[in-house]
């Protein structure tokens, strides 16, 4: 690190998280069969941490709310100006939920196109309204939730059995065979009348006295569509930090929109060759920078990372800079590509960290060296000899996500058996934690990892944590390639995550 980190190199790392379960949304009971279109397939906190939303395979997109912090003696910034601790842990309530995608069928390449929803990203709130963006393979949809107040009239200023109507005549009063011959704008003769109208008429129409809102519902309405830009299967959607755009990445492109306009985007990555057969990597994963609008950074298939520059051109075909790890000579095997794919990337709070995400690691990246990453974190290194199994099985293509602190001092992902695991980044830091999503994360024994080593070459700089072997589930039973973690969320200013297992959402918080 450069001379202005020499304190924080000093500074002891922070202890290791105990984690307590909050809460499930959709628990299974025993024995019970999980429809596929009920799996959670997409989980986003929104920037304030307040919200949570989930997508599913259905097409359902389903949101959250922030219970615990309506009132605790003084808002929650006053609090924590108090260094007051929270008693109580973070809670969430079901808030509403809305279809956003239903299947559909490409005639012109004869191909279905899944509802199941691949990602979701909050957008900017206004006039209380929430926004976000959703996207399934080919096409995504700009939301607003809004709540609409109901309101009824709860009294009246006059009798409803007295009550007379525009123009002073009782309706009751009038014979129904009158009522039958009246033309259109007619009025009845005053003799078949028994209430005695004033002369000039009643000079006042009456109003209801009070309406009150009985009660609050939630819509929320499409407000853009954006389609017909891709040719491949949508991996990514992000927002832009200026609150006017965002991009869509596929495996060969990257475009950007303008939030209000849904018939116009522009290419900005274009990794497409002349000649099909001549394709060696495809696009991954690709996010903008949490602060700079004019970057972004994307993830191949050869597991590299490259941070490109809007400012330099219209069309991003060169990168600012590129991130990959040197092979070590003789490792090279028939897995060696597959496992080296990165599944997702997401820059840290500031913008300074990459994390990024293949088969078997979870690797953490300064932006401001480019030699190779700066920790390395073990997830499924105990897999290594079970790789011509998950390769049989199609395990080995699963696409596991990552997420970070927002103090940027740890980093999870997830794992098979519904497991997921927490790992310590900051310098000298040896946590390494494995947690089960269930009603009690802590249950599975993990053995206390060794001290990592620290290596200063001049090729790279890395930490290696967490390479234990973890061979069996939290029942002693060989790891269940069926149940995965693949979808999980770290809420943005506390040490609460929300993970997806299956059709159900756990809570956690230290």
């Amino acid at each position: 690190m450069d001379g202005g980190d020499d304190t924080e190199v000093a500074a002891a790392p922070p202890p290791p998280l105990e984690w307590k379960f909050s809460q499930v949304f959709g628990e299974r009971t025993a024995g019970e069969e999980v429809q596929e279109v009920d799996i959670i397939s997409a989980i986003e906190f929104d920037r304030t941490g307040d919200h949570l939303a989930t997508g599913d395979r259905g097409g359902r997109v389903v949101l959250f709310e922030r219970t615990d912090t309506k009132d605790n003696g003084g808002s929650r910034r006053d609090l924590e100006r108090m260094d007051y601790a929270l008693s109580r842990h973070p809670e969430f309530r079901y808030k509403t939920e809305f279809q956003s995608h239903e299947p559909e069928f490409d005639y012109l390449k004869s191909l279905e196109i899944e509802e199941k929803i691949n990602k979701i990203r909050w957008c900017q709130t206004a006039n209380g309204a929430l926004f976000l963006l959703s996207t399934n393979d080919k096409t995504i949809k700009f939301w607003k939730v809004q709540e609409k107040k109901v309101k009824k009239i709860s009294e009246m200023n006059i009798d409803p059995s007295k009550a007379v109507g525009n123009g002073g005549v009782p309706s009751s009063s009038v014979s129904s065979s009158s009522r039958s011959h009246l033309a259109n704008g007619g009025y009845p003769d005053r003799s078949c009348i028994d209430f005695p109208f004033p002369p000039g008429g009643i000079p006042s129409l009456r109003l209801p006295v009070v309406v009150t809102s009985h009660e609050t519902s939630l819509l929320a309405r499409c407000r853009r569509v954006y389609a017909h830009a891709h040719d491949y299967h949508i991996n990514s959607i992000s927002n832009n930090s200026d609150g006017e755009t965002f991009i869509s990445a596929d495996d060969l492109r990257i475009n950007l929109w303008n939030l209000e306009i849904s018939n116009q985007s522009f290419n900005i990555v274009d990794v497409k060759p002349a000649n099909m057969e001549d394709l060696t990597e495809v696009i991954t994963s690709a996010e903008f920078h949490p602060t700079h609008c004019n970057m972004l950074a994307y993830s191949s298939s050869k597991g590299s990372i490259r941070l490109i520059d809007l400012r330099q051109s219209a069309l991003c075909d060169t990168h600012t800079k590129l991130f990959e790890e040197q092979e070590a000579p003789g490792s090279r095997s028939f897995f060696t590509e597959i496992i080296a794919s990165i599944s997702d990337i997401k820059f840290g709070r500031e913008g300074r960290y990459i994390l990024s995400r293949d088969y078997m690691t979870l690797k953490l990246w300064d932006i401001n060296m480019d030699s190779g990453p700066v920790s390395t974190f073990q997830v499924h290194e105990y897999l290594r000899p079970k790789l011509c199994d998950l390769y049989e099985n199609d395990s080995i293509f699963d696409k596991f996500e990552c997420c970070l602190s927002g103090d940027g001092q740890r980093v999870a992902t997830g794992s098979y058996s519904n497991l997921f695991r927490v790992f310590g980044c900051a310098d000298g830091s040896t946590e390494s934690t494995t947690l089960e999503a269930s009603k009690n994360p802590m249950r599975r024994p993990v053995p206390t990892p060794s001290r990592p080593s620290r290596s200063l070459g001049s090729i790279t700089r890395v930490v290696r944590r967490g390479g234990e072997s973890p061979g069996v589930d939290a029942n002693g039973n060989s790891f269940d390639f069926t149940t995965k973690l693949l979808h999980l969320a770290w809420h943005p200013t506390e040490n609460s995550i929300a993970c997806a297992a299956a059709n159900s959402l756990y809570m956690y918080y230290a």
